[in-house]
């Protein structure tokens, strides 16, 4: 039978923002500010550390991406190798929402779905433990219980055959990427260790899977949540079930040059008080298609895996996101003056889309505001994504 650790992200105080959005909880500055690796935006923290393979130098390893231009390598590709445009009315223009999610953090008190979960798995004969992990130590220690034996190599990657599995209590997507961030860090080997049985197309190993138990199986309102995105379930008993009869289900993941990691997607762009979107220029590049060359403004930038922005009000900003196809999807929303047949002047909004194996960023001027999976940052500065395909799994049924 299995041994079933059962996590939960906790702090020494509620505070509003989730996981990693500024200390209020593990992974955030209070912990990354002991960390000299860790990489910064304008002083924010981006949930991640710079090493163990996640960034040399300011360089990805793998010639996936870099901090000067974003590389195609030999398997990169872009949908049709052009910028996909579609227009949409200015009139409903989208708005970059000021905040993520503000579910608070989990306390001393286990959740009543985190004991709902560890009885049906007792139930099942499993041996459960229930952990709340309050800093990024804390999570590796549980991580730690996945390793496999140390390979000749001298490197330690996760056991196929343990049978130790975890299960993550999320309150919000930021959080489940707070442990795959640590999942990433533990087992990504620095590039000078690279072994030749890693995929040509991978910076790391087969991550193991993991359990999601979401914390608010009756959650509403339009924004769904990865776990809602990924049809996994939501009943805590059904999420037992999963883990101990389910089967892995291999998803891409979103490394970053910052160190840090993308599930769902990034949202660049805000609006002012008054809900009127903000003006901004970046280059926006996937693969050797140039979406926009920084000269023109953008409402939106939107990077994905999955579809949790997909939309914005009733702007279609992604048209098929899917976390499984290997590859990233983009889109930029930009502002056009048109002339109707009268002579009169319109704004329309132009949306331009591309695929591809990577994407970078480059602000121009000031900074620009953005959600990570539902974690609010600022970026000044190139950041570029690359896609690891198949690198994390979820127990689904």
């Amino acid at each position: 039978m299995y041994d079933v650790v059962l996590l939960t992200l906790g702090s020494e105080r509620d505070a509003p923002g989730g996981c990693g959005s500024g200390g209020a909880c593990c992974g955030g500055a209070a912990e990354t500010a002991t960390d000299p690796t860790s990489q910064t935006d304008n002083g924010q923290t981006d949930n991640g550390q710079a090493d163990n393979g996640q960034a040399d130098n300011g360089q990805a390893d793998n010639g996936q991406a870099d901090t000067g231009q974003t590389e195609t390598g030999p398997t990169s590709q872009t949908e049709t190798g052009q910028a996909d445009t579609s227009q949409a009315d200015a009139s409903h223009a989208p708005r970059a929402e000021a905040g993520g999610d503000t579910e608070r953090c989990a306390t001393e008190r286990p959740r009543v779905p985190v004991l709902a979960c560890a009885d049906a798995l007792n139930a099942r004969g499993a041996r459960v433990e229930m952990v709340t992990a309050r800093s990024d130590a804390e999570i590796d220690a549980v991580l730690a219980r996945l390793d496999g034996p140390v390979r000749p190599d001298g490197l330690t990657w996760p056991d196929p055959d343990g049978k130790t599995r975890l299960v993550v209590a999320t309150a919000n997507d930021g959080q489940l990427r707070a442990v795959l961030r640590r999942l990433v860090r533990r087992y990504a080997p620095a590039p000078s260790k690279r072994p030749a049985d890693l995929p040509g197309n991978r910076t790391l190993p087969d991550l193991p899977p993991v359990g999601v138990l979401p914390l608010d199986p009756a959650r509403g309102g339009t924004h769904r949540d990865l776990a809602a995105q990924l049809g996994l379930p939501r009943d805590p008993a059904v999420v037992a079930a999963a883990v101990l009869d389910g089967t892995p289900r291999r998803l891409d993941l979103l490394r970053n040059d910052g160190g840090s990691v993308t599930l769902d997607g990034a949202l660049l762009g805000a609006a002012d008080d008054a809900g009127r979107p903000l003006h901004w220029r970046a280059r926006v590049e996937v693969d050797d298609a140039i979406l926009t060359d920084g000269d023109e403004p953008l409402l939106a930038c939107a990077v994905a895996n999955a579809g949790g922005y997909a939309t914005l009000d009733d702007v279609t900003l992604l048209t098929a996101p899917d976390p499984a196809d290997g590859q990233v999807e983009v889109a930029v929303a930009v502002p056009v003056v048109v002339r109707s047949a009268f002579g009169r002047k319109r704004v329309r909004l132009e949306v331009r889309r591309a695929r591809g194996r990577a994407v970078s960023v480059l602000p121009r001027e000031g900074k620009v505001p953005y959600l990570d999976d539902g974690v609010e940052g600022e970026l000044t500065r190139k950041r570029s994504w690359w896609v690891e395909p198949g690198a994390w799994a979820v127990w689904s049924i």
